[in-house]
């Protein structure tokens, strides 16, 4: 080899080597960032759902309770980006219970706004096809299984969600409960969730959170549910 083309070679492979510790570099100070929570816009005007749900709780519920919980886990999300940048374990492991409660409260609601749609545009009924074979093949029937649902409901104590999920190893659907925002994940997968916290109903129906439990099935949007059911 020459000692030309040694040196050409030579100061080509000490570029390609500066080259790849910018790169290194550029991606060590963008290896913490993450995209922020937004809030999702709604498919229908806060009153659409009523008389089922009341326009002042969407209103409420939507702009106030889930952005707050967007902006919680933002936070969150940005103080563990900082603990790992300085891997910060005492701090990552402090903040997984934010992380959890705020993240779930966006993703559950996120689920939920797409849950339901108004009884003019599809909200209410029964589900059909694939969806309706699923929940007649777990609990035999529609009306046994909303039966099965309410109580759920009605049984968990302070703040949760149930949920009709899909259990990812055997495809069979399932009614489950979850304490407070904690989100689904796992073996399952979320399909329908109604959510029990007093928010999402006491400005209209106080304690008489059983006619809500009632009420709601008029707006669920059965095709949504169905389409997450793969």
């Amino acid at each position: 080899m020459s000692a030309t083309l040694f040196r050409s070679s030579a100061v080509g492979r000490s570029a390609l080597r500066a080259g790849a510790a910018k790169r290194a570099a550029s991606v060590a100070s963008t290896s913490f960032v993450r995209g922020k929570a937004t809030l999702p816009d709604l498919p229908y005007d806060y009153g659409a759902l009523e008389p089922s749900i009341s326009g002042k709780i969407m209103e409420l519920h939507h702009k106030m309770h889930h952005q707050t919980y967007v902006n919680s886990y933002n936070t969150a999300s940005e103080q563990l980006a900082a603990a790992e940048s300085k891997q910060d374990i005492q701090s990552i492991i402090a903040l997984q219970p934010m992380i959890n409660f705020h993240g779930g409260g966006h993703l559950n609601h996120t689920l939920f706004w797409e849950n339901l749609a108004p009884s003019k545009k599809g909200g209410g009924g029964e589900p059909e096809g694939k969806l309706k074979t699923a929940i007649e093949t777990s609990y035999k029937d529609f009306a046994s299984f909303k039966t099965k649902f309410n109580a759920a409901l009605a049984g968990i104590q302070g703040s949760g969600w149930a949920w009709l999920v899909k259990d990812n190893e055997t495809g069979q659907v399932l009614i489950r409960t979850y304490a407070n925002q904690d989100p689904v994940v796992g073996k399952f997968t979320p399909l329908l969730g109604i959510d029990a916290w007093e928010h999402a109903y006491y400005l209209q129906y106080q304690n008489r959170k059983a006619e809500y439990f009632t009420a709601v099935w008029d707006v669920i949007n059965w095709k949504a549910v169905e389409g997450r059911l793969k």
